[in-house]
């Protein structure tokens, strides 16, 4: 209530005084001085609030990742060849949740992730999303990264180049198309590939290949890729997994701030 009558004193003045100068800025926030403007700041909710947390079945926010982070510098076997990430090498206590697929038929996944502003990483299938796309558009508003995984999710080891390339480099015209964005990342079907894999990965674009560990019983270490989600719920995976992360004393990151 202060903040409303600040603004409308501020309004009224200028008003009544012909507000000198005023042309030079239209927004009554600028002319009410720093304290206002940022008790209006105040007043807008910015992420989740604890009670979206509770909600979620976590009982306390997750804790906040590096703002800048340190990006380790990236190099691949051999010159033309992308190269191979299976952890980040870095000392934050970060982990990352990667998915292949799947979420589009659990759409409280898309609910979680929206309202808790999950630093998700979505690694698709043209072929097995299908209309599901939909779903990952939203996930997008709130910054969920989307990244290649095949045109077909056909197993690359052993093809040619030719039809590693269209795989490849096919999905990435699909999703830039569909959301705008090339992706920098390649997750290759069941994890399987090989030289030409990496050289076709370069020649269309990508910036690392990603594979990652499952969230078995092994203790988390700095930088763990998390993937290999094989339940079909995967909101109640993420919230045992989320409780997990906390537990070990680890917050989710965001992939693409590290490669």
């Amino acid at each position: 209530m202060r903040t409303r009558a600040l603004v409308a004193g501020a309004l009224t003045a200028a008003l009544l005084t012909g507000c000198t100068g005023c042309a030079q800025s239209v927004d009554p926030i600028e002319r009410l001085g720093k304290k206002a403007a940022q008790e209006v700041r105040r007043s807008r909710p910015e992420g989740p609030t604890p009670a979206t947390y509770r909600h979620w079945g976590l009982p306390t926010p997750l804790a906040a990742p590096p703002q800048r982070p340190a990006r380790p510098a990236l190099r691949g076997a051999a010159p033309g060849l992308a190269p191979v990430v299976d952890r980040v090498p870095t000392r934050d206590k970060v982990v990352f949740l990667t998915y292949d697929d799947g979420a589009e038929r659990d759409p409280r996944f898309v609910d979680m992730v929206r309202e808790l502003r999950l630093p998700v990483s979505m690694f698709l299938t043209d072929s097995v999303v299908g209309p599901g796309y939909g779903h990952f558009a939203q996930l997008r508003t709130v910054g969920a990264s989307v990244q290649n995984h095949t045109l077909h999710h056909a197993s690359l080891r052993g093809l040619p180049y030719a039809g590693q390339r269209a795989e490849i480099c096919g999905q990435q015209e699909k999703l830039k198309a569909r959301f705008g964005v090339r992706p920098r990342l390649f997750r290759p079907p069941y994890g399987t590939y090989d030289t030409t894999t990496l050289h076709a990965a370069a020649d269309c674009g990508v910036a690392a290949v990603v594979l990652g560990r499952e969230p078995d019983a092994r203790r988390l270490r700095p930088g763990d890729i998390l993937s290999g989600f094989e339940e079909p719920n995967l909101t109640e995976a993420t919230v045992r997994l989320l409780r997990r992360i906390q537990a070990e004393g680890f917050t989710p990151a965001r992939l693409e701030n590290y490669l």
